[in-house]
């Protein structure tokens, strides 16, 4: 099972935090700690180790014996993390991170740690559509992308249906505005005469 999702930059500012299992102490702590993991490892070493010190947060109380694995990959000036339990094979997790990163390159072309900051809930969406509840859904980079433009689009056609004085729907995209005409359209009508009596 995949237990955490974690994005952040060089300093240990973290872009992109999911959690798939309860927290048992402060997230924050939780996020430096693998921080100081991931940033003092050499580039020449693997890119997963165990992480014991981990299981005080993250596994129930009672315990299964599991032991936690910390599976990450950097990129330019961005660490992907993911924490997961025995059952998920290192490599697999290593290529579920690649699938990712092209999801976000392909919605934000060339992804940077700004597109992260201002684009947090499509990238949430793009994660969302890769895993649900600690599980791998979804590794098709095409499918994934066809579903988050296929959710954009309901998403800016709902704006536009429900908000009739949006500039962007042309007042004519729901049911609701079909008959309404844009403020600036409007107005550009009466600028120019038309529709004058």
């Amino acid at each position: 099972m995949i237990h955490a999702v974690l994005i952040f930059n060089t300093s240990g500012v973290p872009r992109l935090t999911k959690f798939y299992s309860p927290i048992h102490q402060s997230a924050q702590t939780l996020v430096e700690k693998i921080f100081a993991l991931v940033s003092g490892r050499p580039a020449g070493l693997c890119n997963f180790l165990d992480a014991p010190e981990l299981e005080a947060f993250l596994k129930p109380k009672d315990g299964d014996g599991e032991k936690l694995r910390v599976v990450y990959r950097s990129y330019a000036t961005l660490y992907f993390v993911f924490v997961v339990d025995s059952a998920e094979s290192e490599l697999g997790i290593l290529d579920l991170i690649q699938v990712f990163v092209e999801s976000l390159d392909s919605a934000f072309e060339n992804v940077c740690e700004l597109d992260l900051v201002f684009h947090f809930d499509e990238a949430h969406h793009i994660l969302a559509e890769i895993i649900q509840g600690g599980l791998v859904l979804e590794t098709n980079v095409n499918e994934i992308d066809r579903a988050v433009h296929e959710a954009a689009k309901a998403r800016k056609e709902s704006f536009a249906s429900a908000n009739p004085l949006s500039l962007g729907g042309g007042g004519t995209v729901g049911l609701r505005s079909a008959g309404l005409q844009t403020p600036l359209g409007w107005l550009a009508g009466r600028l120019t005469g038309v529709g004058a009596r």
